[in-house]
Order: structure tokens, then C-alpha cells, then sequence
């Protein structure tokens, strides 16, 4: 059996941008998703302390045991999650490697979720041994929403030939619409991070002993909501003026999925508040916010990129 050497490996290796490659680069973005809600699931579940080690599950165990029950089961399946990232991340830069210098664009946001795995591990090892501390825990979360934004932006060049890339010519939105999603993307900014206060000053906690921040959640909630009503309005600013200025349907698809993601992470927003923080609202929220992240990143990206003139 004749083994295969590197150069030969190589030499098999795409060098344009193939359905394979496309299809990583969305998985890259799925999975940054996935992580979010089932880390948003440890906590929800109390099992943030499932596995009270770091990088251990137990000082005795590197793997959930019978005794620490379903909490550990939880907690430990989400640290497992983190291989199948790794796997996805590795997959798209090898896909890459033969683009590495014509597809730059592509490598360089590859790389980057690989190196955020290890550095999410190590937040995570952190939240861990300081017990939770929600300041931690919210970097956690921070983090992964990068994370979505590179995904996103990885998976919108993966969508280009390498002529196009080299074709461009003009911006695809007007001037309006670009500082409408200028101020979009910093409204969305302000309402992610001010959620990861309130989440803080909340009753889900991950584990029964884990401190809170000490700030009052109902005050953090109408501060929280403050930048959410402004950004309501910005989108439905953005979506009348891509009407009436007749934009590219590509970027009209794009104004109008971020708007109904928007509104529905609004609606579920409101109704986990109104009726206590249900599990499930809380997790649908969290899913929210990756999507929503994703969204402004995709809105952004089709406003300001630059098209060939010959384009719609």
C-alpha cells in the first residue's frame, strides 16, 4: 500500500473554491452557533460545575463519571463539542491550503476561528475555576459572538470566485444605507453586551453556588432594552429606504432577514422577561443572539462590499 506523502496530499487539495469549501465554511458558522446554545444549555440546566475541573473533568477523571450524574453528562458533552469545532476548523484550513496566497480573504478568517478554539477552551477553563463569575462567563459568550462575525464573513467570500475578487468596482449600498448599518451594527454591539450584564444580574446562574454581579436585573433589563427599541427603528429605516432606492435584491434580502430576525428576537426578548426567565425562552433568546449576530455581520458585509459594475 503506497502511502500518500504530503506534496501528493497537497497536490489534492482544491485549489479554487469548490462546494466542499463552501460547505465547511457554513459549517464553521453553524457550529459557532451550535456552541453558543449548548453552552447556553449548561448553564440553564445548573450543570456549569458539572465538571468542577479544568482541564480535567474531575482531578481524577478526564471524562464525566456515574456519580456526578446528569450535570455531568451536560457539562462534559459541551466540552466534547468543542473536538467536532476543532475537526470543522482543521477541515476548512487544509480545504484552504493551496489558496492560502491567491485567497487570502478565505485563509485569514480560517485561521482565526481555529485559533479561537483554544482560546475559548481557556476562557472556559477559566469561568470554570473562579467558580462562574458572570463577568467571565459573559467574555465567553463575547467571544463566540466574534466568532459568529468571522463565520459569517468566511461564508459570504466563500460564495466568490477568485475573478470576482478581483473585479470589484463599487459599493453595493448608498450612503445612507451604509451609515444606517453603520449604526445598526453598533446598536446590536450595545444590546449584546448590555444582555450579558442583565444575564449576569439573573437568576440562571449555571450552579446554585455561583455568584452573581450584584446589579439589579430589572434596571439592567431597561437599560438593556434602550438600544433594542433604537435599532427596531434603524431597521425599519433600512428596509423602506432599500424599497424606495431600489438596491440589489441580494442586499434587499439581506436588510429584510436582518429585520425579521430583529423583531423576533425583540418579541422573544419581551416575553421571557414578562413571564420570568423561562428555560426555554432563555435558550431561544441565546439562539436569537447568534442569530442575530450573524445577520448584522451578513447585512453589513453585502452593504459595504464592493460589486462589479455589471452586477445587480
Amino acid at each position: 500500500m503506497t502511502q500518500l506523502s504530503p506534496a501528493r496530499f497537497a497536490a489534492r487539495l482544491p485549489r479554487t473554491v469548490t462546494p466542499l469549501v463552501r460547505g465547511l465554511a457554513l459549517a464553521s458558522l453553524v457550529s459557532q452557533i451550535l456552541i453558543v446554545v449548548t453552552g447556553g444549555a449548561v448553564r440553564l440546566t445548573a450543570s456549569g460545575l458539572g465538571c468542577p475541573e479544568w482541564p480535567r473533568c474531575t482531578a481524577e477523571s478526564m471524562v464525566a463519571t456515574p456519580e456526578m450524574g446528569m450535570h455531568g453528562v451536560i457539562e462534559f458533552g459541551n466540552r466534547l463539542l468543542t473536538f467536532v469545532l476543532t475537526a470543522i476548523a482543521i477541515a476548512m484550513l487544509v480545504s484552504l491550503w493551496n489558496m492560502r496566497r491567491t485567497r487570502r480573504d478565505l485563509f485569514i478568517p480560517a485561521v482565526v476561528l481555529l485559533a479561537g478554539i483554544p482560546a475559548q477552551a481557556v476562557v472556559g477553563g477559566i469561568t470554570v475555576l473562579t467558580q462562574l463569575n458572570p463577568w467571565v462567563v459573559g467574555w465567553h459568550f463575547i467571544i463566540s459572538m466574534i466568532l459568529i462575525v468571522v463565520a459569517t464573513v468566511l461564508v459570504n467570500r466563500a460564495r466568490l470566485t477568485d475573478a470576482e475578487t478581483g473585479a470589484d468596482t463599487e459599493p453595493r449600498a448608498a450612503p445612507l444605507l451604509r451609515q444606517l448599518l453603520v449604526a445598526a451594527a453598533g446598536l446590536v454591539a450595545a444590546a449584546v453586551l448590555l444582555g450579558v450584564v442583565v444575564t449576569g444580574s439573573g437568576p440562571h446562574a449555571g450552579d446554585s453556588g455561583a455568584a452573581r454581579n450584584n446589579l439589579n436585573p430589572d434596571l439592567m433589563t431597561r437599560i438593556h432594552a434602550a438600544p433594542v427599541y433604537l435599532l427596531v427603528l434603524t431597521v425599519v429605516l433600512l428596509v423602506v429606504a432599500a424599497y424606495r432606492l431600489r438596491v440589489a435584491p441580494r442586499l434587499r434580502g439581506a436588510l429584510v432577514l436582518l429585520a425579521v430576525v430583529v423583531l423576533a428576537q425583540g418579541a422573544v426578548g419581551y416575553l421571557q422577561h414578562f413571564l420570568h426567565l423561562p428555560v426555554a425562552l432563555v435558550a431561544l433568546h441565546m439562539l436569537g443572539a447568534s442569530l442575530l449576530t450573524a445577520a448584522t455581520a451578513h447585512a453589513v458585509y453585502v452593504g459595504f462590499t464592493r460589486r462589479r459594475a455589471d452586477q445587480a
